[in-house]
C-alpha cells in the first residue's frame, strides 16, 4: 500500500514529476507568470503570490491520504506547472489525475503526452488502479479535448458540482480510463509522442 501513500518521482526524455514541496514555491510562481494563467476563470491556477497557500493546500490533502502532489520540470530542469492524484480510493484502486496546470511555453508539448503517460502507466501498472478519472470545467474546451486525445471517454456531467472562489457554480465534465483499456490507451499514448518528437 506504500504506493498510495508515497509520491513517486517519474521521469521521462522531456518530463521529471517529483514529489511537491514548499521550496517550489519561486518555481510555480514563475510558471504560473508565464501566460498569466490564473487570471482563466474557468481554472484553478494560483496567482504568483498564492503558490504558497496552493501547495500548503496540497500537502495537507497527501497528509490526509486524499492527494500525492507533483511538481513538473521541464527537460532542463525548470519548474513549469504541477500536476498530481487526487480524490485517491485506495480500497476502491480508483483515482483522479488532475489539479494539472503548465506554463503557457510548454502546453501542447510532448511533456504533457509524456507526463500524462508517466502517470497512468505508475496508476495501472504500480498501483493498479481499475480505474482513473479525470475532470474539468465544462467551459474548459482545451481541457476536454485533450483529455479525450488521450484516449479517455466521457462517463457524465456533474451539473452545478462545485462552487467557484468567485461564487460562480461549476459544472464537471468526468472522463475516465479503467483498467481493461490501458493497453489501447498506452499504443495510442506512445504513437502520439512519438509523432510529436518527430514534429
Amino acid at each position: 500500500m506504500s504506493a498510495w501513500r508515497e509520491v513517486p518521482t517519474l521521469h521521462g526524455q522531456h518530463v521529471r514529476l517529483e514529489p511537491l514541496a514548499r521550496e517550489h514555491a519561486d518555481g510555480l510562481r514563475a510558471a504560473a507568470s508565464d501566460g498569466d494563467l490564473w487570471k482563466l476563470w474557468y481554472t484553478s491556477i494560483p496567482a504568483p503570490d498564492a503558490a504558497e497557500g496552493y501547495i500548503e493546500t496540497a500537502l495537507a490533502a497527501q497528509a490526509e491520504g486524499r492527494a500525492l502532489p507533483f511538481v513538473v520540470r521541464d527537460a532542463g530542469g525548470t519548474i513549469v506547472g504541477s500536476t498530481r492524484y487526487g480524490n485517491v480510493e485506495a480500497a476502491h484502486r480508483r483515482l483522479e489525475i488532475g489539479w494539472t496546470w503548465y506554463a503557457q511555453r510548454v502546453q501542447r508539448t510532448a511533456l504533457n503526452t509524456e507526463a500524462k503517460r508517466l502517470l497512468l502507466t505508475h496508476a495501472f501498472e504500480t498501483m493498479r488502479c481499475i480505474a482513473v478519472e479525470f475532470r474539468t470545467h465544462w467551459f474548459n474546451h482545451r481541457s476536454r479535448a485533450a483529455i479525450a486525445r488521450l484516449g479517455a471517454k466521457q462517463d457524465g456531467v456533474l451539473r452545478n458540482h462545485l462552487i467557484m472562489p468567485d461564487g460562480g457554480v461549476r459544472d464537471t465534465v468526468v472522463f475516465s480510463i479503467i483498467e481493461s483499456e490501458w493497453p489501447a490507451v498506452r499504443q495510442n499514448l506512445d504513437f502520439r509522442l512519438a509523432r510529436e518528437c518527430l514534429a
